[in-house]
């Protein structure tokens, strides 16, 4: 009886070993292939990764990553002050490339120092005189003074324009797909999928910061201060108002796009009676002159001709 418990033990034990020894094996072999699936991952990824570097313009590949490393020294000089009026300004022009008022205003360094001194050496091969090549360097100076500026105010300029041209008819889309049945968000949703532009892109934001849990009246609110459109901030006043007094959204909706019809058919009409006297400098300094040259030339000619006969 004591032999055949011993046999047992032994073959229990045995059992279990050769069980452990498999699993162990079994478990060096699972751990290598996932080591080996995540290396092939994470090459993948750094592949993919390097091939989306690659596709990226010039500026954000290398002129970026130069002017982040700049910006940072940057941070400690630029005021507070200067640096949210910079802020405010590049957000109403919808942040191009997604530059931070530190590297628009390296930007603007560079060509106001840049400018002067890279015409200067060109001026340098056409032999000018001092005076000429003093001009030629001003003049790029105030250049590269005028035009960082000049060029973030016509996009803001132009950003408000759009914004101001779409909203009569994002309106209308959005009043019908509310009284179609659909909440305001959803209503949202299709003039985002139906329009392209500044003022889908203002849209697309405030669902993204709803979602992330802002209140719909500060995502609006917060959409306001950022374009400063005054057809669209009072909208959203509106907007704001009815949902605080518990006012059914799709009349307010339909007497907005009704107003904002009107307005947009008056500007149309002022631009319109603007015409005319936009069009009388091109006519007198321009036109007039060359129909007096077609219609006088030969007269004048013939009479040049008849007194030098005499």
């Amino acid at each position: 009886m004591l032999k055949g418990i011993v046999v047992f033990s032994f073959f229990i034990t045995g059992y279990l070993a050769i069980l452990s020894f498999h699993r162990l094996l079994r478990l060096k072999r699972a751990d290598v292939l996932d080591r080996l699936d995540n290396l092939q991952s994470k090459n993948t990824y750094y592949k993919e990764t390097a091939f989306e570097e690659l596709n990226l313009p010039l500026f954000q590949r290398i002129a970026k990553p130069v002017l982040a490393q700049a910006s940072a020294r940057l941070s400690k000089i630029l005021p507070a002050a200067k640096h949210d009026s910079l802020q405010k300004k590049l957000t109403l022009a919808g942040n191009p490339g997604n530059l931070t008022p530190y590297e628009f205003t390296l930007i603007r360094y560079f060509l106001i120092f840049g400018l002067p001194l890279i015409s200067g050496l060109i001026s340098i091969n056409f032999n000018p005189s001092l005076g000429h090549n003093l001009l030629i360097i001003t003049a790029a100076f105030a250049l590269g003074c005028t035009l960082p500026n000049l060029y973030l105010n016509s996009l803001i300029k132009g950003r408000k324009e759009e914004i101001q041209n779409n909203l009569p008819d994002a309106l209308d889309l959005l009043t019908v797909s509310i009284e179609a049945g659909l909440g305001f968000d959803a209503a949202l949703i299709k003039v985002i999928e139906k329009f392209k532009g500044a003022l889908s892109q203002e849209f697309a934001r405030v669902l993204q910061e709803i979602k992330k849990g802002k209140p719909r009246r500060e995502a609006l609110k917060d959409l306001a201060s950022r374009c400063e459109v005054e057809d669209l901030t009072n909208f959203i006043s509106s907007v704001v108002q009815a949902d605080q007094l518990g006012v059914g959204i799709g009349n307010v909706l339909r007497v907005q796009s009704r107003q904002m019809r009107q307005k947009k058919r008056q500007r149309a009409e002022e631009q319109a009676m603007k015409a005319p006297v936009k069009m009388l400098f091109p006519l007198v300094f321009f036109i007039f002159p060359t129909i007096f040259i077609v219609l006088l030339g030969p007269a004048v000619i013939q009479i040049i001709e008849t007194f030098a006969t005499l």
